[in-house]
């Protein structure tokens, strides 16, 4: 008993020096992840001078047996100063994901362990007992004064899928400029694979991402289609509704949502080939109605 005790006594006194250590290599890795975010900047500069989108994004995809994967690179108008505080808040990502017309529902709720909770369900009304709920730990991974790390994670969504992870990480590039990087990613089984491969087959047949694999003898191009179609859309909605809630903190507060969902709309259809679902009275009637429900 004497030895435990002696040995707990050291332990206690061994505590603030090892939290401190801690707190050291967290920013030290903080510190390197900024440098490697910095150096992608360096290496995408020409793709976000030049491309599809005419503006400074990069977007990529992958699939695997298991999943799909969606990444964003992008320079937002935006200073760092103002995008880091609100978007390490994890009310900030319920308004974010909110701009989605699949998404009928978002609250977020605890403080020392945030968590979303959010329903996803079809493009148009639907009740929110006939849609799928969706429960995403919150976790800020790393925050510095030029740089932010988070995730978003959830076991189970819709469609048979799950291990959902979205994970966004950000750097200023001058006063009035910050990089970031947006991934969105989700597995599936059989199940949830035959359930895409249905949804496909119907509804979203015909659909298309924004990776040009071919082109015709007129030069029109040819977009990737199936479930790598699938999460580009998805990546790239989300990433429009990160930069939209940004732009609308510029407004009021009580005009900061209609802000954004008009904001949002407008983006989209930008690339009405692969992101058009809805007209905008609809949409905006739609996502004004489903806001009063969350209060």
């Amino acid at each position: 008993m004497a030895a435990f005790v002696v040995a707990a006594r050291r332990i206690l006194q061994l505590l603030p020096g090892l939290a401190v250590f801690a707190l050291l290599g967290a920013t030290a890795n903080a510190e390197a992840s900024a440098v490697t975010l910095r150096a992608k900047h360096a290496e995408l500069r020409e793709a976000l001078a030049a491309n599809q989108f005419r503006s400074p994004l990069h977007l990529v995809s992958s699939e695997s047996t298991s999943g799909v994967s969606g990444e964003i690179y992008a320079v937002i108008g935006q200073p760092f100063s103002a995008a880091a505080p609100a978007l390490e808040k994890a009310a900030t990502w319920c308004e974010i994901l909110f701009l989605h017309q699949n998404t009928k529902f978002c609250r977020a709720d605890g403080a020392q362990n945030p968590r979303l909770n959010v329903v996803i369900g079809k493009k148009h009304d639907q009740p929110l007992e006939e849609a799928f709920r969706v429960d995403f730990g919150f976790h800020v991974v790393a925050r510095t004064h030029d740089y932010l790390q988070l995730s978003l994670n959830a076991d189970k969504g819709p469609l048979s899928t799950s291990n959902y992870r979205i994970t966004f990480e950000a750097v200023p590039l001058d006063a009035a400029r910050t990089f970031i990087h947006f991934n969105y990613a989700y597995d599936y089984g059989l199940a949830g694979k035959l359930a895409m491969q249905v949804y496909l087959g119907t509804a979203g047949a015909g659909k298309v991402g924004f990776t040009v694999v071919s082109k015709q003898p007129d030069g029109t191009p040819e977009y990737i289609g199936g479930l790598r179609g699938v999460v580009e859309r998805n990546t790239m909605r989300y990433y429009l509704a990160i930069e939209s809630h940004l732009g609308a903190l510029s407004a009021p507060p009580q005009a900061r949502i209609d802000r954004s969902l008009r904001d949002w709309f407008a983006a989209t259809e930008r690339y009405p080939r692969q992101l058009h679902e809805l007209g905008r009275t609809e949409y905006l009637e739609m996502k004004r109605r489903e806001y009063r429900r969350q209060s």
